[in-house]
């Protein structure tokens, strides 16, 4: 389906991709990771026909840079910075849907299911918008249509909890026609969304693996957390997971998306000494 043969990238006689090979079959969800400057933007930007370059990348036997129509028209793209546009939401969602071929109406049934009112929305600027409501409007307009591979930039980085949950359950629904490259600096933010494992470290693909492939992106974990007093930083910190206190205000209970369980734990880990209690279930 997708095929990088020798990729090499340059910025003003600086090699940003240093011969990358990679292959991505139907199926494939792909999380990319490394730190900043390990290439990973570069290399989205080369697939999505952005960048010139020297070497080969075939989408679907097409090579982006020179069918840049057909291919996009395939591909649903989530950028980490979301475009400075200044054109409402409803002339976005108009525009893209005529790129692409798709009814605009998907899109902005998404949008409702993210927690945004279409009718709220479709009058104001984009780039009036906050970060999470631009990322929401970017997730919906990607998902919104048929395409054959996702590719998406740290992109639950700006959602509310709520909202993460029903992100996961879109992309659950396309696991079996459509390909994923899922690019992010932590391999715990998206360990539980993807079977493959691609690093990158300075212009090098230097990790290349297949990982347990048991697919939990819909899941949902009810979870209660006992503490041994109130604490006023904690009750700030899971508040913005929604969680909810008991009246001795030492119970604290709440819904944790299945995908979010390590960067949850993670979270938690600021606070051990402070913990009495934890008890995460999945819901049937």
């Amino acid at each position: 389906m997708i095929r990088l043969e020798n990729l090499k990238k340059s910025f003003r006689g600086t090699e940003v991709l240093k011969g990358l090979d990679l292959e991505i079959i139907q199926g494939d969800r792909i999380a990319l990771v490394g730190s900043n400057g390990a290439g990973k933007t570069t290399m989205i930007r080369c697939l999505l026909g952005e960048y010139t370059y020297e070497g080969t990348i075939l989408v679907n036997g097409l090579i982006p840079r020179q069918n840049r129509r057909e291919v996009l028209k395939r591909i649903g793209f989530v950028p980490q910075l979301p475009p400075p546009l200044k054109m409402t939401v409803s002339q976005l969602l108009d525009f893209s849907s005529q790129i692409c071929d798709s009814d605009p109406r998907r899109m902005t049934d998404l949008i409702d299911q993210l927690g945004l009112s279409m009718d709220d929305m479709k009058n104001r600027p984009f780039n009036k918008l906050s970060g999470g409501e631009k990322q929401k409007i970017l997730i919906s307009i990607a998902l919104g249509r048929d395409t054959d591979l996702l590719v998406l930039d740290e992109p639950a980085a700006n959602l509310d909890p709520a909202a993460r949950q029903v992100f996961f359950a879109m992309l659950a629904e396309r696991l079996e026609k459509t390909s994923m490259i899922i690019s992010s600096h932590r391999l715990d933010e998206v360990s539980a969304l993807v079977n493959r494992v691609v690093e990158m470290d300075r212009g090098r693909i230097v990790l290349n693996d297949h990982v347990a492939d048991r697919t939990e992106m819909a899941s949902v974990l009810d979870c209660e957390i006992e503490l041994h007093e109130a604490d006023a930083a904690f009750a700030k910190t899971v508040q913005t997971w929604d969680f909810q206190a008991a009246e001795d205000g030492v119970t604290w209970r709440g819904k944790v998306a299945g995908p979010d369980r390590l960067r949850f734990l993670g979270m938690l880990s600021r606070y051990t000494g402070l913990l009495k209690g934890i008890e995460m279930k999945e819901k049937n």
